[in-house]
């Protein structure tokens, strides 16, 4: 699927609604072309969610399998209406509390969403974004957007729009350019259909922070195993993987360095995802700095920006640290876990 024209619009983030830009790349969203946008996560490929024709477009254009589901996004709360049968009690309470933001609520599905949409499942993935471009671009179109990130599929997720047009151009109806997104990683999504709120992808909004407002919170069983159904999207297959074979390893810095002197001795080039506080510690043919490891959001930050980094460099090999699993060090490590597609190093 290439030969589309890809429309490329600039917007300022802060002050969209003075640009027809957005304007007119929602005109593409109602006629069911997909176009891609920020949000305060990563980018999006927004497309009807009420049309099959556009959830087609956009599994077409990423190369996404159709049993995985999309998350649709709303821009005013009426927006519900249809999308989602009911709205259960803890999905109010997160609602008022962290909506605009990166959470997305998976509900009992309404009439009106795609069937593509859902894959078949009865429940509905909705979250409003809080990015202005976003949000101004889903008020132009006044419907349900479906949008997974605006990727090639498996590939890391787009924090810029180089990313986008890299992955897509030539594929979709166009790219609007609201500069960098904030987060870094995809939303936090939760099931709000159980008697617990039940976390099915840890991202933006911490299993701590949801707790702050509808107590215990689960842990899905399926975010350990792959032979379950997804409820959430973005967690059947391997995803955010960078070109080269990611490896986690779980040692001491003297065991990361050895298997990176054992592969240059192969004549592989070798990259090092590590921190600030680390950069110094190993000797390889490129050594990324991801954040830092005092500040994880920092890493979950330039997590996807840093994974294409080492597509630029044509690494061979690449071996990342592991980071502590509370607050967003969770959704840091459930993508490198992702990317690596079970390639793991510990002592």
């Amino acid at each position: 699927m290439t030969g589309i024209k890809t429309y490329y619009w600039t917007v300022d983030e802060d002050s969209p609604e003075s640009y027809p830009q957005v304007e007119e790349a929602s005109l593409w969203i109602k006629k069911n072309e997909v176009i891609a946008f920020p949000t305060e996560t990563v980018y999006g490929l927004g497309g009807n969610a009420l049309s099959d024709e556009a959830i087609e477009k956009i599994f077409k254009a990423k190369g996404r399998p159709s049993d995985n589901p999309l998350i649709v996004h709303i821009a005013k709360r009426e927006q519900l209406q249809g999308v989602v049968s009911e709205i259960p009690e803890n999905a109010e309470k997160l609602m008022a509390h962290f909506w605009p933001g990166p959470l997305t609520l998976v509900m009992p599905k309404g009439d009106v969403v795609s069937e593509k949409v859902t894959a078949g499942l009865q429940t509905v993935a909705v979250r409003m974004p809080d990015h202005p471009v976003a949000l101004a671009l889903l008020r132009y179109a006044d419907l349900p957007v479906a949008a997974p990130s605006a990727n090639l599929s498996g590939k890391p997720s787009p924090t810029a729009a180089k990313h986008v047009y890299e992955d897509l151009d030539g594929r979709i109806a166009g790219i609007v350019d609201g500069g960098p997104t904030g987060v870094g990683v995809e939303s936090t999504v939760v099931d709000c259909t159980t008697d617990i709120v039940t976390i099915l992808r840890p991202g933006g909004v911490t299993k701590e922070e949801l707790e702050a407002v509808v107590g215990d919170v689960a842990i899905d069983p399926a975010l350990l195993s792959s032979g379950q159904a997804p409820k959430s999207p973005g967690m059947k297959y391997t995803h955010y993987a960078p070109k080269a074979p990611l490896t986690l390893v779980s040692g001491s810095q003297e065991m990361l360095q050895k298997l990176v002197n054992d592969d240059r001795k192969l004549g592989k080039k070798v990259g090092v995802l590590t921190t600030e506080e680390n950069k110094h510690a190993y000797d390889a043919d490129i050594v990324i700095a991801c954040g830092t490891r005092s500040d994880l959001s920092t890493v979950a930050n330039r997590l996807y920006d840093v994974l294409r980094a080492f597509d630029y460099s044509h690494v061979d090999n690449i071996y990342s640290e592991v980071f502590p699993q509370e607050g967003v060090g969770a959704a840091v490590m459930n993508r490198l876990e992702k990317a690596a597609g079970g390639r793991t190093a510990s002592e």
